[in-house]
């Protein structure tokens, strides 16, 4: 490979123009005529056996260049790329230029990677949402706790109660004819839980172990069997068994058995903190979005579309890996929801648009700002992502550079300088919700024409706008 030379096109559009030897390209040519020939059949000759000059007489001199060139290009576009010292972002469009007894002349349009210029990333003004833990909060986060460490004692001397776990045989009839999929023998069901029909489950509370009693229904208009859709329906009963759940006392030996702490009250304390860690992490996060929103309205300069488009195949892929973990494959979601590939990515670009725009611009803060990262910090980095993924500090660098692992980091500490710039103001949840009161000009005594004017012009100031409470996680 010979590197000639670079043009720029324009607009992030460069050509790199490069060439193969013609020893080279002859010995690949040559490579290829041996490969090939053994299939060909040409006139007085046995399959073959024809000669070289024969073949390229009877079907042409370049029958072999396409499969030699094909077979050349990738590894010395790579090497010329390199060169190059351009900043790819794309794939290449492959010209060849000439072929001659000077070798092979190609030229190959590619896209790079766009300096965006990015001003007023200082003092972006953002809100940040403070919410207080609740009570209820607090009590549903020990009471899912206190339901997960629960038991359960059977009930022999009482009707049975909402929230009691019941065993019943049942036997569903429509117009006095069973149906199919209406009968169950030893079934569990918690009366309240609402695992069956509407009115269904009501029907057993005050019910005795060992009663016989029918239950009457009317099946929902949109059920899930047609059938029986709007339908009434009696269902014979009868109730086998109570069982009733015991939750845990909230009290020292609670705390003990569901946590490190020693009493209830240290525990009490810790979920309490722990909600409140999470709130400040949702309204941080929350932060990040009105500050990254503000810098990609900030951007500007020509991205190549086809950064948006390799970003939203990422985002494909990272998909099909989730599903994967989760038993599934992008086959089966694009089979069950009927969408096909192609528009898949299509809805990938909204978001695609956003990384990209976000990382073009926290580089280039970073650049402007001189952000330095020093090799303590990378090492740091590099045995971080090991752990994570349970390799070796070796093995992760066979996947992505030190220079990579530099730059996300650089990217990192530019998002940091924003957010430690922005002028964030403390917000509650109730201060978002109230509408702003209205302005009113005032009359003054003198030039009246004027005032007048004015306070018709003057607008009343629009109502803030409401925003959703974040729900506890």
């Amino acid at each position: 490979m010979a590197f000639i030379k670079t043009t720029d096109n324009g607009k992030n559009q460069h050509v790199i123009e490069f060439s193969i030897a013609k020893e080279t390209f002859d010995a690949e040519v040559s490579k290829i005529f041996r490969e090939k020939s053994k299939n060909l059949t040409v006139p007085g000759f046995r399959k073959g056996k024809a000669p070289r000059n024969i073949i390229e007489k009877m079907y042409g001199k370049g029958i072999f260049f396409e499969d030699a060139l094909n077979n050349l290009i990738p590894a010395e576009y790579e090497a010329a790329s390199k060169e190059s010292g351009l900043d790819i972002v794309s794939r290449p469009e492959i010209d060849v230029e000439s072929i001659d007894d000077n070798g092979v002349v190609i030229k190959a349009a590619v896209y790079v990677r766009p300096v965006i210029s990015i001003e007023g990333y200082k003092g972006i003004e953002a809100s940040r949402l403070v919410v207080d833990v609740t009570e209820d909060e607090v009590n549903g986060r020990i009471n899912a706790i206190r339901e997960r460490n629960s038991r359960t004692e059977d009930v022999t001397d009482r009707a049975a109660k909402d929230g009691d776990i019941t065993n019943i045989d049942y036997e569903g009839f429509c117009d006095g004819v069973a149906f199919a999929g209406g009968k169950g023998e030893g079934q569990e069901l918690v009366l309240g839980s609402g695992t069956f029909i509407p009115g269904f489950e009501e029907q057993i509370v005050g019910k005795n172990i060992g009663d016989e009693f029918d239950v009457n229904v009317t099946f929902p208009t949109e059920y899930h069997a047609e059938e029986l859709a709007g339908k009434e329906a009696i269902f014979k009963c009868k109730l086998n068994g109570i069982k009733e759940k015991i939750l845990p006392e909230l009290d020292d030996e609670f705390a003990k058995d569901v946590s490190e702490f020693d009493t209830y009250a240290e525990y009490l304390a810790d979920v309490k903190a722990k909600i409140t860690e999470e709130h400040a992490k949702h309204a941080d996060a929350e932060v990040d979005d009105q500050l990254i929103a503000a810098l990609i309205e900030k951007v500007e300069g020509d991205i190549p579309q086809c950064m948006y488009e390799n970003e939203a195949e990422n985002l494909v892929r990272d998909y099909d890996m989730r599903l994967r973990s989760n038993g599934l494959s992008l086959q089966d979601y694009m089979k069950y929801t009927g969408k096909d590939l192609d528009g898949l990515r299509e809805e990938m670009i909204p978001q695609a648009t956003k990384q990209v725009k976000t990382r073009l611009a926290l580089e280039r803060i970073a650049d402007l700002e001189n952000l330095e990262v020093n090799e303590d910090a990378v090492d740091a980095e590099i045995e971080r992502i090991a752990k994570a993924y349970n390799m070796e500090p070796a093995q992760v660098t066979e996947y992505v550079s030190r220079d990579n692992v530099k730059r996300d980091l650089q990217v990192e500490a530019a998002l940091k300088l924003v957010r430690e710039s922005a002028a964030i103001t403390d917000k509650k949840p109730e201060e978002e919700k109230k509408p702003a009161k209205k302005t009113i000009a005032k009359k003054t005594t003198t030039k009246k024409t004027t005032t007048k004017k004015k306070a018709e012009e003057a607008p009343a100031e629009a109502p803030a706008e409401a925003t959703e409470e974040p729900k506890a996680e």
